[in-house]
């Protein structure tokens, strides 16, 4: 009942926001953009390079508004939430172009206001506000728990704790739990030890080598000012069917910790930001994923899966756009692109695809725009012909970031011709074992290997203003993702 109450509060107050949202678009065109990704994807790249495109223009042929010299300026505007951290766009590209660094990761959500002053093509001149919403992928699979009591989110995780590839890290927990009585005394160090031996094996799967994705509760692994609350010292108990908690038990602490975590860390999250996005962008780190093997590929299948579930996405009509915000675009991108010829571009939008295939089939039958690219904001290698033997094989050339190891160890600072491998034409090859796909799970070595690369050199003018950031597809993602709203 309480839960039912919660439900219809959130409505109303989703309703009323979105009428102040409509009355304000109505006064100035606002579009919220989301960007997001899981662990690696590069959201504070993509969403700095982003923002650099649309201020310093550059080489964009496919987004039609900045090419055909529509968009007059593209202007920072002051941050329109005061309770949001504003995104750091002036530090992070001077970490890109200055340090020659990649960003540190998206840890917390953040926000930045661009208007774009641009003529549209019949004519005259009119203003776009951009509000640009980053945030963990993470937080995204989230967003079930709020329909799932404790005894389902205690059934869910133990049957991925106990998947063949997870099983091995989430050993330590496991013994734990098997040595654990749900239904004895509530007890904080307890409490304490099952909950950071579950963010322990969590943090396990995140792994290089493992890749894991669908891993909630997603702020056990980026707690920021909640470390230690008792909203995140919790985690699921071996419990039999249908056994109410007793009063004061462990079980009867577990799941009202589990409440704390749904209505003061996801619901708001929901409410407050996620609610009221317009468009998406999905970034994802499909090639960790390949390293890792078909374990990793599945696991990121479901992750997916969960995610695109999770918007409210299809079109608006006049009247539900009056009371609802709905999503009605959403961009799949493959990221790191650079890491790979060209000629291995077209695969991997394939791979993609076949990943989010059953998230696909959906959206698109709730009337959403959906699309897949694979792409790299920030270029960071260029292609050559190398030649091996008699054979001359496709290329990436590059700056390896130190202390990773090919043919030879890199020091971060000499460039390197890299032959990463063809993927297969056929994405089916990847996810039917009896193709004998492994990744590195493979004792052997492996199927394909990916480099990490040191961002690229890039000029500064007279103005100390970086020059265009090189890019792949860049220009593909904002054409989908603004171009209408620019026409």
């Amino acid at each position: 009942m309480a839960s039912r109450l919660e439900w219809l509060l959130d409505e109303a107050r989703l309703t009323a926001q979105t009428l102040i949202d409509r009355a304000e678009d109505l006064a100035s065109p606002t579009l919220r953009l989301g960007i997001t990704g899981l662990s690696r994807a590069g959201k504070t790249v993509f969403t700095t390079a982003l923002i650099h495109a649309l201020m310093r223009g550059g080489r964009l042929p496919v987004f039609r508004a900045m090419h055909e010299g529509r968009i007059a300026t593209a202007r920072l505007e002051p941050q329109p939430d005061d309770g949001v951290p504003r995104f750091d766009y002036e530090g992070h590209l001077a970490t890109l172009v200055d340090d020659r660094r990649w960003p540190e990761s998206t840890r917390r959500i953040s926000e930045l206001r661009l208007a774009i002053d641009y003529a549209p093509a019949r004519g005259g001149r009119r203003t776009l506000t951009l509000d640009i919403v980053d945030y963990p992928g993470e937080w995204l699979l989230d967003l079930p728990l709020l329909d799932q009591s404790f005894a389902d989110f205690a059934r869910q995780s133990l049957a991925l704790a106990h998947a063949p590839a997870r099983r091995p890290l989430a050993g330590p927990f496991l013994a734990a739990l098997a040595a654990t009585d749900p239904s004895a005394p509530a007890d904080e160090t307890e409490a304490r030890k099952l909950a950071a031996l579950f963010t322990d094996y969590l943090a396990a799967c995140r792994a290089e080598t493992v890749s894991m994705s669908l891993l909630p509760p997603g702020r056990f692994l980026m707690p920021g000012d909640l470390e230690g609350s008792p909203a995140l010292t919790f985690a699921p108990l071996d419990l039999a069917e249908s056994t109410d908690a007793a009063s004061g038990s462990l079980q009867a602490m577990m799941e009202r910790r589990f409440e704390a975590y749904k209505e003061r860390v996801v619901r708001p999250f929901f409410r407050d930001h996620f609610a009221r996005l317009d468009r998406q962008i999905v970034l994802i780190d499909v090639l960790s994923a390949l390293n890792a093997g078909p374990a990793a590929l599945a696991d990121l299948e479901s992750a997916l899966d969960g995610i695109l579930a999770a918007f409210r996405i299809g079109r608006n009509s006049w009247l539900s756009a009056l009371f609802r915000h709905r999503i009605g675009k959403v961009l799949f991108a493959a990221t790191k692109a650079d890491h790979l010829h060209h000629t291995s571009h077209d695969p991997l939008e394939a791979i993609l695809r076949r990943l989010v295939e059953r998230a696909l089939a959906r959206a698109e039958s709730a009337g959403a725009d959906i699309d897949v690219v694979a792409l790299a904001a920030v270029r960071a290698t260029r292609e050559a012909m190398v030649k091996r033997g008699r054979a001359h094989l496709p290329a990436i050339v590059g700056v390896p970031e130190a202390g990773q190891h090919g043919a030879d160890a890199f020091d971060g600072l000499a460039e390197a011709a890299v032959f990463p491998g063809d993927l297969p034409e056929n994405p089916s090859a990847l996810f039917d074992p009896a193709h004998g796909f492994s990744g590195l799970s493979d004792a052997a070595g492996g199927d394909f290997r990916f480099l990490r690369f040191r961002p690229p050199l890039v000029a500064r003018n007279a103005e100390t203003l970086a020059l265009p950031l090189p890019h792949i597809r860049l220009d593909r993602a904002l054409e989908f993702l603004l171009g209408d709203r620019l026409k």
